[in-house]
């Protein structure tokens, strides 16, 4: 197998590329060969640092020929993030507790901002479509879960910090997955579920009246009711 230090050296010779403008995003990056001959290195490893780009959302891999084969540069950090926080949750090395914790102190903060920012009407319009999906009565669990987690997502990017939108978006399917197996029976899901909507109701009217405080107050008071909710303390 090459060695770490092999491929190590294409992502190093990569991030200072990125670092110095050497490369942005849309550029393609070399093909293997080219690489292989400036490292010094097999191909094998070369593709072995491709992966590991691919895997953390810095690069888009695609067969073919043209601008938009091979291994172009993009921006999806919240790929690489995401996919670490399920592997470690599935390790259970990330508590439910902590990602509750942390998701109080992301949205709380990201609350206060997005009061004090200007939106435009179609962000609102956006996530008032969102609650209003959830008001289904027809809507089933999963789909609830999926539109929940869009609507803290979109909720925080108004906050404007490019860093807790991806730190968000990776948690996105952290979050869906443990409030989906906190649930674990129709009946408990009717119980909890209108009083989910309305809390949601009272963060997004607290945003529209630029009133932080109230919003990341509610914020608070929904995260931290629903885990109390799903797992009680014995």
């Amino acid at each position: 197998m090459p060695t770490a230090r092999s491929y190590e050296a294409v992502l190093n010779s990569i991030e200072a590329d990125l670092k110095d403008g050497k490369l942005k995003v849309g550029d393609q990056l070399p093909g293997e060969r080219a690489l292989a001959v400036r490292h010094g290195i097999s191909r094998a490893s070369v593709r072995d640092a491709i992966r590991v780009l691919d895997a953390v959302g810095v690069v888009r891999t695609a067969a073919g020929s043209g601008p938009a084969s091979g291994a172009v540069v993009i921006a999806n950090p919240s790929a690489g993030l995401a996919a670490t926080l399920r592997l470690h949750m599935a390790t259970h090395h990330f508590p439910v507790a902590d990602i509750v914790q942390t998701r109080i102190m992301m949205e709380t903060w990201a609350a206060v901002e997005a009061a004090k920012r200007p939106r435009d009407a179609g962000q609102e319009l956006t996530l008032e479509g969102l609650l209003h999906a959830m008001a289904n009565p027809l809507l089933d669990r999963e789909e609830f879960h999926v539109l929940d987690a869009a609507f803290h997502v979109l909720l925080s990017s108004l906050a404007g910090n490019t860093v807790i939108t991806a730190m968000m978006e990776s948690l996105r399917q952290a979050v869906q997955s443990y409030v989906s197996a906190s649930v674990d029976s129709d009946a408990m899901w009717a119980q909890i579920v209108p009083t989910l909507r309305t809390q949601h109701e009272g963060i997004l009217n607290a945003v529209i009246a630029n009133d932080g405080a109230k919003a990341a107050q509610a914020i608070r008071h929904h995260i931290q009711w629903f885990h109390a909710q799903t797992h009680p303390i014995q």
